[in-house]
């Protein structure tokens, strides 16, 4: 077997002036050079004299004289019998000098594009957050797919359908658009074909893609406020700020009337009907049907985001929006959250006549998605694995939502902090009294080694409501009662310290503690 080379390869050389002599002192001056901008850095390993004369076409000894030299300087160290290394009492004097070069840059700097600073916020909100309890979807233990997901990957990858190959088809993997249709049939009443699944690297580029295609230059958007931050965030940096209607949210789902009163002729409504995100209720029927009749009375659409509606723990899973308006609703869909983030893999179910742009605009944005997850993901579907993994992790997701709302209950007093009802998810919000910064409360938390995200950021500016998102999926009770106490202390803390927040109040949270009930 082939042995990989230590040492590295240094094109920041350059070439020799081999006119003006002094070959040896010239070579170890571009080293210097090098170590100076931090090219070559303190540990690295140098090519060996004889490659490195036969890669600058010198003399071996105009090499050794180079080497020598910046050994007698303490720019490079060397043993009998091992490579040539930068010196590593190096590292601190390079630090010091990076730290400057960094601050004469930054003094330097011209102004950044102004997209470029919204799209850095956006990398900022979105950083994830470590794998500690209240993080949302961490699939570890009882939670992370069975080994059966390996086996299917090592032979799907190794000479199946999954093995290297060319391009793909744009829409995906036929298999997997196949187990999609099923899997969308049975879960959740959507009758589609395969040509009407475009696979995705999850919601996020469903959303993106549903923006693109189905929002002209003056077009409006009705968006549920508060909202998931990832619709929002795509809006408001790809143009189409101005043009989102924020509508407001109560126990039923979004206020269609509202929407109406707002935007009557809008082109696309954004909802979560099955589960809204944040806050977890369910659409009515009353609201299903009005903004179905709203979208075809105006010829518009409805993106219905089909967040974590597989998790529900009282009654049986509602409908979905498309099932009653097929050629009216954008269906998405991911798995990444039923079986684990890294994964990146979803779908969009459109109908016929949106089918070819919607597989344009997914052309363009990455030709097609990666082909051997795919292949495994479909493996895994038609042989029944996802549905026995569904109801697995179900009954943990149950259990630990009962768990984390009585560690709540007794840790914390409800004029401080309450849960907002909901029966399905894999996370609950928290509100928080309404003179507290959640995003003060979410530093301190972090500080304390407690991850959870703020509510009132997912509300359109003036009427937002302080609050956490806690995840309760792919940690044990102790994990989890081990935060809560952390949590509750930091809470506590927040409301001695007097910390406080300019906020509006919203109407669909009551001031009081929602407890359990029938036991979940």
């Amino acid at each position: 077997m082939a042995r990989t080379p230590l040492a590295l390869d240094v094109p920041a050389l350059g070439a020799l002036e081999r006119g003006a002599g002094n070959l040896s002192g010239q070579l170890a001056q571009l080293l210097r050079e090098a170590i100076h901008r931090g090219e070559i850095r303190p540990g690295d390993a140098l090519p060996s004299t004889r490659l490195l004369a036969a890669s600058l076409q010198v003399a071996r000894g105009t090499v050794v004289q180079a080497y020598e030299q910046l050994i007698a300087e303490g720019f490079l160290e060397s043993q009998r019998g091992a490579s040539t290394r930068v010196a590593e009492a190096l590292s601190v004097a390079g630090a010091r000098v990076r730290r400057a070069q960094s601050a004469r840059g930054q003094a330097s700097r011209t102004r950044l594009p102004e997209p470029a600073a919204r799209f850095a916020q956006v990398a900022r909100e979105f950083s994830p957050l470590p794998p500690v309890p209240f993080a949302v979807s961490v699939p570890v233990g009882l939670t992370a797919p069975a080994d059966i997901w390996r086996r299917l990957g090592n032979r799907v990858r190794a000479k199946g359908p999954g093995a290297p190959a060319g391009y793909d088809a744009p829409r995906g993997a036929l298999p997997l658009r196949e187990a999609i249709v099923a899997y969308a049939r049975k879960s959740r009443s959507v009758h589609c074909e395969a040509g009407q699944v475009i696979i995705t690297s999850g919601t996020q580029q469903g959303l993106y893609l549903a923006s693109q295609v189905l929002l002209g230059s003056k077009d409006q958007a009705w968006v549920e406020d508060p909202a998931y931050r990832g619709i929002t965030a795509t809006l408001e940096n790809n143009g189409r700020g101005s043009a989102m209607i924020r509508v407001p949210v109560d126990g039923e789902g979004i206020d269609v009337e509202a929407g109406i009163r707002q935007a009557p002729h809008a082109k696309v409504a954004f909802v979560t009907p099955l589960h809204q995100y944040p806050l977890g209720m369910p659409m009515s029927m009353a609201r299903r049907s009005a903004i179905l009749a709203w979208a075809r009375t105006n010829d518009a659409w409805v993106v219905e985001d089909n967040y974590d509606s597989e998790f529900r723990y009282e009654g049986h899973p509602f409908p979905s929006l498309h099932s009653s308006e097929p050629d009216r609703v954008v269906y998405l869909g991911t798995f990444s959250k039923v079986l684990f983030p890294s994964l990146r893999l979803g779908y969009v179910i459109v109908p016929h006549d949106l089918a070819d742009a919607f597989c344009g605009a997914r052309v363009l944005m990455d030709r097609h998605p990666p082909n051997a997850d795919q292949h495994v993901l479909a493996a895994f579907m038609a042989d029944g694995h996802l549905e026995r993994h569904i109801r697995r992790v179900r009954n943990v997701y149950a259990n630990h939502r009962a768990q984390l709302i009585a560690a709540i209950d007794t840790l914390l007093p409800p004029e401080v902090a309450w849960v907002q009802p909901g029966d399905q998810g894999m996370h609950l919000v928290l509100w928080l009294e309404e003179s507290l910064d959640d995003r003060e409360v979410v530093a301190m938390a972090a500080r304390a080694g407690v991850a959870v995200r703020a509510v009132s950021p997912m509300f359109s500016p003036g009427n937002g409501r302080p609050g956490l998102v806690l995840g309760f999926g792919g940690f044990s009770n102790e994990q989890m009662k081990e935060a809560a106490k952390r949590l509750a202390a930091v809470i506590t803390e927040a409301v001695r310290s007097g910390m406080r927040r300019d906020a509006g109040k919203s109407a669909f949270a009551p001031k009081g503690r929602t407890r359990l009930q029938n036991g979940q």
